[in-house]
């Protein structure tokens, strides 16, 4: 499925790589994309992770910034925190952007699960 060619007129590996360093451009593959499972999926994968990322990074700025009126040093290790969760989720995001160019269905444990089922 991976080396056929998507709806772009790409190879499929390369298809489903671009879907996942911009969340809109999988929100587009989602919509023009509509024969290749592997991209549909890696499309929705994406899609619900950068969701999942924007959900984590806005909670823990929320929480920053109220124990920023607790104490300034709660805020800052949050915040620090909040850098190392950023750093791992880009490096996540890096893996799975080389797993579809490789031509894997490389599943989170309950994203993947998700897309599979709605791809």
């Amino acid at each position: 499925m991976q080396n056929q060619k998507s709806a772009l007129g790409l190879d499929g590996n390369v298809t489903a790589l671009i879907g996942y360093p911009v969340g809109i451009v999988a929100l587009i593959l989602l919509f023009i994309e509509k024969d290749n499972k592997f991209v549909r999926f890696h499309a929705i994968q994406s899609l619900l992770f950068w969701a999942a990322f924007m959900v984590i990074l806005i909670g823990l700025g929320i929480i920053s910034g109220v124990l920023a009126f607790v104490s300034g040093t709660l805020a800052t290790l949050v915040g620090l925190l909040s850098f190392l969760v950023w750093i791992a989720l880009l490096g996540l995001l890096i893996l799975l952007a080389i797993k579809a160019f490789q031509g894997q269905m490389f599943k989170l444990p309950i994203i993947g699960d998700m897309a599979s089922k709605w791809a």
